[in-house]
């Protein structure tokens, strides 16, 4: 009897302590449960008074944090402006990840580009002016050279050159770049004021008159715009009673017959057939040698490594209308107080390296024009406009 006493008492030992074993714990928890509603209560009040403001406190401190970033962005790109205006711009003022574009462009050399000039040559303004005069003359594919000539492209080109659709130089000129800058310029009635007026690829006039003006007289394509269907150029209006000079970026040694072979983009087919079905019209291929010459222009004067890329459509357009013009204005290549990171005025896609570049070597091209600059910068900040002389204007002696 003893030993079932004993295993009895144990036992009831045993059960006692898982009792208050589990009671101790069901405790435990109330307590930690009250414990963290407490802390809850204290954050939220702490919350309340000391943290993140509610409702229009809020609002408040968001938008005026939004209005210091801004503040902030508008002092860093009037500084970069007034670099440009002064010719003071150097890559390392620019962002860091133009500045990382620029590394992958320099790495990958998609054209081939060996330079062996000599870079970062210190010429003045009449310097510059004259070896521009010197070594841009414009060159088109004039039907004469293989692998055009065993083509018969003699008599598909058309048989005046560019030079001499006019008897003498325009005397007044407009380059009109596609920039955002331009929307709320009113710059539409002075741009048709000029003799003649260039364009680009496919900006429109119709319904930007008041900011951008309706004359066109020569229209600069890239052999996208002339390849791609959803450019339309074939029923395009854009495309007609103008003169229209088209381009495309071949390798930067490669002859012609290589480049007919294998242009960046098809721009052969349809000037064939578009010279076919309008005889008339001046169309002209820019020559690839003409292209590069310029990019050469760009690095001889730049003590940077720019971009082995060819030059833009916009300096190819201006160095183009100085072949052409007396006296020349450009709007919005150097951008003004309107400048936007909204890349062309007539679309709505927004890109800060449609400004200073990062394909070609758009802040180069800007710091050269800027060296030849005639206007002043009262008329850049409030214009975007670049007063240039034409190449007949300038006497650069024998």
């Amino acid at each position: 009897m003893k030993i079932w006493r004993r295993v009895l008492l144990a036992a009831l030992l045993t059960w006692l302590l898982l009792f208050l074993s589990l009671l101790c714990h069901f405790l435990d928890l109330r307590s930690e449960s009250r414990l963290t509603q407490s802390r809850t209560c204290c954050v939220q009040e702490q919350t309340r008074t000391h943290g993140r403001p509610a409702g229009k406190d809020w609002d408040r401190m968001k938008a005026d944090y939004r209005s210091r970033s801004w503040e902030y962005h508008n002092k860093q790109s009037l500084e970069v402006l007034r670099r440009l205006w002064t010719g003071n711009l150097t890559v390392g003022m620019l962002s860091p990840r133009l500045q990382k574009v620029l590394k992958v462009h320099l790495s990958s050399n998609k054209h081939k580009v060996v330079y062996r000039g000599q870079r970062g040559a210190h010429k003045s303004c009449l310097q510059l002016y004259c070896d521009l005069k010197r070594r841009s003359r414009i060159r088109t594919v004039d039907g004469t050279e293989e692998p055009f000539s065993s083509l018969g492209w003699d008599r598909l080109v058309p048989s005046q050159t560019l030079q001499e659709l006019q008897a003498s130089p325009y005397q007044t000129c407009a380059v009109v770049t596609s920039a955002g800058a331009v929307l709320n310029s009113s710059l539409g009635g002075e741009i048709d004021s000029h003799d003649a007026v260039l364009r680009f690829n496919a900006a429109p006039t119709k319904g930007f008159e008041r900011d951008v003006g309706s004359k066109t007289t020569i229209r600069i394509i890239n052999s996208q715009i002339a390849s791609r269907p959803e450019h339309k150029f074939s029923s395009s209006s854009l495309y007609r009673d103008v003169t229209l000079l088209v381009w495309d970026p071949a390798l930067y040694s490669a002859n012609l017959t290589q480049w007919f072979l294998k242009p960046d983009f098809d721009l052969f087919t349809p000037y064939i057939e578009r010279r076919r079905l309008r005889p008339k019209q001046p169309f002209y291929i820019l020559h690839p040698t003409f292209i590069w010459t310029l990019w050469d222009l760009i690095q001889d004067n730049t003590e940077d490594q720019i971009q082995p890329n060819p030059p833009s459509s916009g300096f190819i357009g201006i160095v183009v209308m100085m072949s052409l013009c007396r006296d020349i204005s450009v709007y919005e290549f150097l951008p003004s107080l309107r400048r936007t990171d909204l890349c062309h005025y007539h679309e709505r896609y927004h890109d800060a390296a449609c400004t200073l570049g990062a394909y070609h070597p758009l802040l180069y091209e800007k710091l050269l024009v800027q060296r030849i600059n005639r206007g002043n910068q009262d008329q850049l900040r409030t214009r975007g406009k670049v007063s240039l002389r034409g190449f007949s204007a300038v006497s650069c002696g024998p």
